[in-house]
């Protein structure tokens, strides 16, 4: 009985982290990236039967040579694994081994620094839509140490949006629409669009806030209108707060001081406060994203170091948030609001801290507190008290578009189009 227990948990297990399309399982892996090809700012996407490739890297702490593997997993529009075989959606291998890694070197933290492109010849996915990639040990996909989502295109629709303030009065300030219309390839047999066709609103690729099941305004022949007044309608945020690690011996500008020794660095970023009442100031971020990078070495993947960098936020009269947690939140933490990523208040000092063991980069980040007492499907990042938002925040808006025919096993990703505020804005 106790061995039956144990073997349902470890299958439970497997299948949690199959169904998890981003998340790191194992405390030694660190800086897990996957982008486009030549842009660590680029979401990673290719288009169907192109020359397009993204790059994959990490590293392994514990610092020896381990057999890496990677394979793809279809899944459909909201990321639930298809019921499709490998065979159906993988040209080639089903599996993969990474063969290019490197130990790093003038750093004190040692790792192993692994990097792939992808797709390669003999392993490509061979179907549109959402797929996530599973990084794991052995050849055994039990072992499976992070994934990470990766979109394959195949364009069949043309998207037009473009961003507005809501007309309702309590949002007008603070928040953004976005208004678009698909216009869908003729040859596509759509008999119901509802049910055929599904729409996705992503505010800078967070999923964590994605917008789904909108339904269209108006729909004629293969035009869909999606113009509805509360549907698609984002919080603005603020620009995002940044710290410059690319040197940890040139201290930068949010660099409060640094302790040093032969065998660790640790950072103390200077303290931050509240920004809802700070009335808005434009000036240029990488919408939550991050890069490693460094100014004293060559190779900023295998010659940078880590650090214990320390975030310290002062909230109003040094008080806690009643009924509130609040997380370190970016692409730096995955949009994760996990226990790992949650501040703890420091009584005596009156403030939050969190301590991040972070690569050399330029990061952005922000605050974002988390509801106590909101049931777990409400649970959503906040940024109200602790950024405040704004209907003039720079932001890109991304709109997806999925297509599944009447006979069709999985939804394919049909159509893809990035807006950003300033640009696509209509007053």
């Amino acid at each position: 009985m106790k061995y039956a227990l144990f073997g349902l948990l470890t299958v439970a297990v497997l299948q949690l982290r199959a169904q998890i399309p981003e998340a790191v399982f194992v405390p030694n892996i660190k800086s897990a990236q996957l982008y486009s090809y030549g842009n660590q700012l680029g979401y990673p996407v290719i288009r169907l039967n192109s020359s397009d490739r993204v790059e994959l890297h990490f590293d392994d702490l514990d610092a020896n040579i381990k057999s890496y593997y990677y394979t793809f997993q279809l899944c459909d529009a909201d990321w639930t694994p298809s019921m499709l075989n490998n065979f159906d959606f993988i040209r080639g291998f089903a599996q993969q081994r990474i063969n290019t890694y490197r130990i790093s070197s003038i750093a004190y933290t040692r790792y192993t620094h692994y990097q792939a492109t992808l797709p390669e010849q003999n392993c490509v996915p061979s179907r549109s839509g959402n797929y996530i990639l599973r990084v794991f040990l052995n050849g055994d996909t039990a072992q499976t140490v992070f994934t990470r989502r990766l979109l394959v295109l195949e364009d069949k629709s043309v998207i037009a949006a473009m961003i507005q303030q809501p007309f309702n009065s309590e949002l007008f300030r603070t928040h953004q629409k976005v208004q678009f219309k698909v216009s869908l390839n003729e040859q596509l047999n759509i008999t119901n669009q509802f049910q055929q066709v599904k729409t996705v609103l992503l505010q800078n690729w967070r999923w964590d806030n994605a917008i789904t099941g909108i339904r269209p305004t108006f729909f004629v022949r293969n035009v869909m209108e999606y113009n509805t007044e509360s549907d698609a309608v984002f919080p603005g945020g603020k620009e995002w707060r940044w710290i410059n690690l690319r040197s940890f011996r040139l201290q930068s500008d949010r660099v409060e001081r640094a302790n040093y020794s032969t065998t660790a660095t640790e950072i103390f970023v200077k303290a931050d406060v509240p920004r809802p009442q700070l009335s808005y100031n434009f000036y240029r971020d990488n919408d939550g994203w991050y890069s490693i990078e460094t100014t004293e070495s060559i190779n900023p993947f295998w010659q940078t170091d880590y650090a214990t960098v320390r975030f310290t936020y002062i909230p109003p009269g040094n008080q806690p948030y009643a009924d509130k947690d609040i997380f370190l939140f970016g692409k730096l933490t995955g949009y994760n609001l996990a226990d790992s990523f949650k501040m703890v208040f420091n009584e005596d000092k009156g403030v939050y801290e969190k301590a991040l063991f972070m690569k050399q980069g330029y990061y952005d980040y922000s605050y974002v507190t988390l509801d106590r007492n909101a049931s777990s499907n409400k649970r959503t990042a906040s940024f109200n008290f602790t950024e405040g938002n704004s209907w003039e925040t720079e932001n890109n808006y991304i709109v997806l578009v999925y297509y599944r025919s009447l006979t069709g096993r999985s939804d394919e990703l049909i159509g893809l189009s990035v807006i950003n505020s300033l640009t696509s804005r209509m007053r």
